[in-house]
């Protein structure tokens, strides 16, 4: 007997604007909940105290949503100079205070030490894993665990504002960046402390900012079409973006429907055209309808490695 469904097979990714305050995932259930998804899942959690792009993904797309978190990010971030706290932003408690007796001249010449490809150590406030938890679980209970630093770039860092000992930065990163991180290190090399109190992220990948929309935005297009007797479905899903606009970046492998029937069964093909290396995205005919990605072996060929399951597919499943 097939087990009842909860929810609908819905697939694309939402592109949240999350708010203030909230975590996350209570924005991922949210956003769930007004879609009816029996699927879904963010990439890349948020503080939070910050606000800003968090694309969600529904269905399908939640197979690629590792792109996306190994995507780079851009963030506008406001730091207070002169506290410290333990989370190194405005929820947790301040550990220092010194005075800020530092110059714009100061300031550039720290800028340019975060800069281009620097070495930076996680913060014990951050979600990575250790033995299977989260460092923040570690962290609130007094235990520090020992970090190595890892490679980070920033691409891009640029001042926007420093009065009342406030410095209002915008920051273009590669993945892993933790930005309470780069201002808790700059405020300690300007000497007077600083943590964050104002982040909000701008962009993930090339997602641009003017697709973002709010749940407010969405509680009331699902509102208004109950009222109306709508499906809200009908109102909901076009602001949903496609499944392979995670992956737009791969190389495209475009094959015809005999080696995609090939591909569905899990065998690798070889593909005129195809790089030497890396992951692939796969397009099938002249529509070049998107079934998946591909990872080249080492005979060249195209080996499947995330495939989309159709709706009719999934419905047969127990």
């Amino acid at each position: 007997m097939a087990r009842r469904r909860k929810g609908r097979l819905v697939d694309g990714i939402i592109l949240l604007d999350k708010p203030l305050g909230m975590s996350s995932n209570q924005a991922l259930q949210k956003v769930k909940r007004i879609y009816n998804a029996e699927k879904a899942g963010h990439t890349g959690a948020l503080d939070p105290l910050a606000t800003g792009m968090l694309p969600i993904c529904l269905g399908e797309a939640t197979k690629f949503s590792q792109f996306l978190l190994e995507s780079d990010k851009r963030y506008r971030v406001i730091a207070k100079l002169g506290q410290r706290t333990t989370t190194s932003d405005a929820d947790g408690d301040i550990i220092s205070q010194r005075p800020v007796n530092v110059t714009q001249q100061q300031i550039d010449n720290a800028l340019k030490q975060f800069r281009g490809v620097i070495e930076q150590v996680p913060s014990m406030y951050s979600a990575l894993k250790y033995q299977g938890k989260p460092l923040y679980e570690y962290a609130r209970q007094g235990i520090s665990i020992p970090r190595e630093a890892r490679k980070i770039t920033i691409y891009q860092l640029e001042q926007h504002r420093f009065c009342d000992n406030e410095l209002e930065l915008e920051i273009a990163c590669s993945k892993g960046t933790y930005i309470r991180t780069i201002i808790d290190d700059l405020g300690e090399l300007l000497g007077c402390g600083a943590h964050v109190i104002y982040l909000r992220r701008l962009r993930v990948a090339n997602y641009p900012i003017e697709k973002m929309v709010t749940l407010e935005q969405l509680t009331q297009l699902y509102e208004q079409a109950v009222e109306t007797n709508t499906v809200p479905s009908t109102c909901l899903d076009p602001l949903l973006l496609s499944m392979d606009s995670a992956v737009t970046d791969l190389i495209e492998c475009n094959i015809t429907s005999t080696m995609a029937s090939y591909v569905k069964q899990g065998q690798a093909i070889l593909v005129s055209g195809a790089p030497l290396e890396g992951f692939v995205r796969i397009t099938v005919g002249n529509e070049r309808k998107f079934i998946g990605i591909g990872e080249i072996d080492i005979q060249g060929r195209v080996a499947p490695r995330r495939l989309v399951v159709d709706n009719e597919t999934r419905l047969k499943r127990p």
